[in-house]
């Protein structure tokens, strides 16, 4: 509820304050050993779970109106191919409704068409400035990858702006900033000079700590499977008519193959025509395999993947090698998800659905790439959690 996004929506508020004050209470309630004894009148309850809903609503409200609403939104300038122009407006104002982009300077030295995008104003190069100091720009953001398009009359501008103290900003590093992915489709062969991977990738305190939490997150998990087998075993035998467990190959750390191991979901024979796409409503998935994949228990048996090291419990998933060699040929940069061992969640997991197609796999391959670059013991945490409420609200795909 700090996130900017959420406190603009007045309808995500009532939503998440519902279920905070909720919350709130049903731990009172539920703890009697902690909190304080439970009142004879009842009716304190009740007026508590109100009391508690009618602050943290009046707050909510009053930050929205008062501080959120004007003070964070930011009027900015583009400066960009003209063909670029309705992508990157799109692209930015979609994931952040506070960011404004209110004009932009066709940087194309090609064509020098006037046009305008919905609210988006085209600049003439020669009154940028003007235009930055008469309608109070926070930021100006450049996404032109033809520098012949820079003239000495712009650079110039953009010099005396930088000198001013307004922020001038590179397109890559606000995407990556407000959506929390790599832009792979804006950064050309040079990438890894924009790329510089997180420290934690080599640093032997924190490879050791994650292989100490693997180790003991994988023997829970392998327990638990145990427990489960039995039952599983029989829904499995009345609902899947075939075998347990399923292996396949996927592509792991450095490139190597390994076979992965899951309760299988699919009818047998799955694939008699060939490799494809999994999609969330797959016809080949059956009734049990659908509960065990939305449960996530289905991906248990991955646990033993964890313990012999092939894969971690957090990273990029591990994807089939025919599906690998696919998509390397169209992305850029995608076998550079290899550089770490797959996890069985991970980024891209937590903040997008199923990828479904090449397209889909684009936009997890950002977040993938995001997470190498910046992973933290921080970010590993919110993995987690967001994983963990994955499961406790069955949203798994």
């Amino acid at each position: 509820m700090y996130n900017l996004q959420v406190a603009s929506n007045q309808f995500q508020i009532l939503k998440s304050t519902v279920f905070t004050a909720t919350t709130t209470v049903s731990v009172y309630l539920l703890t009697p050993v902690l909190s304080p004894e439970l009142p004879k009148n009842r009716i304190a309850i009740v007026i508590f779970y109100f009391a508690v809903l009618f602050a943290l609503l009046s707050w909510r409200y009053i930050y929205v109106f008062f501080l959120a609403s004007h003070r964070f939104v930011q009027n900015v300038v583009l400066i960009c191919d003209q063909n670029q122009v309705e992508e990157l407006v799109l692209g930015l104002e979609n994931v952040d409704p506070h960011y404004k982009i209110i004009g932009f300077v066709n940087s194309d030295s090609v064509c020098e068409k006037d046009l305008d995008f919905h609210y988006v104003k085209q600049i003439k190069k020669e009154n940028l400035e003007d235009f930055v100091i008469n309608h109070n720009v926070a930021e100006i953001v450049i996404a032109s990858q033809k520098t012949d398009g820079i003239t000495a009359d712009l650079y110039q501008q953009l010099l005396h702006l930088l000198q001013s103290g307004n922020i001038i900003r590179e397109y890559t590093q606000v995407y990556e900033s407000k959506t929390q992915r790599i832009p792979v489709q804006y950064i050309a062969r040079d990438f890894y000079r924009f790329f510089p991977f997180s420290r934690s990738n080599n640093n032997k305190l924190y490879l050791l700590l994650a292989r100490v939490l693997e180790f003991f997150f994988s023997s829970v998990g392998l327990l638990i499977c145990m427990v489960l087998i039995p039952f599983i075993s029989l829904a499995n035998l009345l609902g899947n008519k075939g075998k347990l467990f399923y292996t396949q190959e996927r592509v792991g750390k450095n490139g190597d193959v390994f076979k992965i191991y899951k309760f299988r979901t699919m009818v047998e024979n799955s694939e008699a025509n060939g490799a494809v796409f999994a999609t969330a409503s797959d016809k080949r998935i059956t009734p049990f395999g659908k509960f065990m994949r939305k449960s996530r228990i289905d991906e248990l048996p991955q646990f033993f993947n964890v313990l012999i090291g092939d894969m971690a419990v957090i990273g990029p998933r591990p994807e089939r090698p025919f599906f690998v060699t696919e998509i390397a040929q169209i992305m850029p940069f995608y076998e550079t998800r290899h550089v770490i061992k797959p996890g069985l969640t991970g980024w891209a997991q937590v903040n997008y659905s199923y990828g479904e197609s090449i397209e889909e796999s684009l936009i997890k391959l950002q977040y993938d790439l995001y997470y190498i670059k910046h992973r933290s013991i921080f970010l590993d945490l919110s993995i987690t959690f967001k994983t963990i409420t994955t499961i406790v609200f069955y949203r798994g795909q």
